[in-house]
């Protein structure tokens, strides 16, 4: 047999030895990448905790959503009619939405360094879109939530705002655990928190050292926003109907600004606002 007959023999069986050898470790132990956590459920050692969830309003897109604001710039203390559109996947005005704590839209606008919040709720116009009056007080940039629910699907949407000017920022004050508002005190009386775990939060609020009742303000006793230094996530937070207690997940260790809104028996609508510093 002449020498190139002999390599292509040599050739066809090593091929059939090594492929009878993979289907047969294949078989006995296949190579699988490890499993990914399901259903929001993270290992931890020996325990399994259940994950936190997702923070919102990083992004102006989010589940083929997208938010589209009419303009991106404003004037300090100037009122401006903001408009904007919530757009789908195939670039058409979304229009029809969840009514989430009585509205279909709530529009909060905050500045970079959690000053000057605006809780809002637009009027939707015949084209779909959402008109707002909103005065931004101070110079700066702003971020721009819009908060609602489409087909039983939370989103929170957010873009940026500027203000042109020049910017004085603040630093977040401290942690404290009341806020005088309108001359009212606000107290936190629950709010040990640590990140990944459910936190009740509670709030009461007196007048010259006598409890002061609330009033139902968007289906509950109170609303609550929290928003990560940094990147201002911005975390939903449950109400309780009849109370002013919340129950909030802080996804990571670090400072939030929470800001309380609740009614007195006047019809007045207060807002007090607390630095949450959150433990690992």
């Amino acid at each position: 047999m002449r020498a190139p007959a002999k390599l292509a023999g040599f050739a066809v069986t090593l091929a059939a030895v090594l492929g009878a050898a993979a289907l047969a470790g294949g078989a006995v132990d296949p190579v699988r990448a490890p499993a990914e956590p399901t259903d929001r459920m993270a290992m931890h050692g020996d325990e399994a905790k259940i994950a936190p969830p997702a923070v919102r309003g990083l992004a102006v897109s989010d589940g083929g959503l997208t938010l589209e604001l009419a303009r991106n710039t404003a004037q300090p203390g100037r009122r401006l009619d903001l408009v904007f559109r919530i757009a789908g996947r195939d670039g058409r005005t979304v229009r029809a939405f969840d009514v989430e704590h009585t509205k279909c839209m709530h529009l909060v606008v905050v500045r970079r360094d959690m000053t000057g919040f605006q809780h809002l709720h637009p009027t939707q116009r015949p084209d779909g879109s959402w008109s707002v009056p909103v005065t931004l007080r101070d110079a700066g940039s702003y971020r721009v939530f819009a908060d609602f629910s489409v087909a039983g699907r939370p989103h929170t949407l957010a873009g940026d705002l500027t203000a042109d000017g020049a910017v004085r920022s603040r630093p977040l004050p401290a942690e404290a655990r009341t806020a005088t508002v309108d001359g009212l005190r606000v107290s936190l009386t629950e709010g040990a928190s640590r990140a990944g775990r459910e936190s009740e939060l509670g709030f009461a609020v007196t007048r010259n050292g006598r409890p002061v009742a609330v009033q139902d303000y968007l289906g509950a006793k109170g609303h609550l926003v929290a928003l990560r230094q940094g990147d201002l996530a911005f975390l939903h937070v449950h109400p309780d109907e009849n109370r002013l207690k919340f129950m909030a997940t802080f996804p990571t260790a670090g400072h939030y600004r929470l800001f309380l809104q609740f009614k007195t028996a006047d019809g007045r609508l207060h807002t007090a606002a607390f630095t949450q510093d959150v433990t690992r």
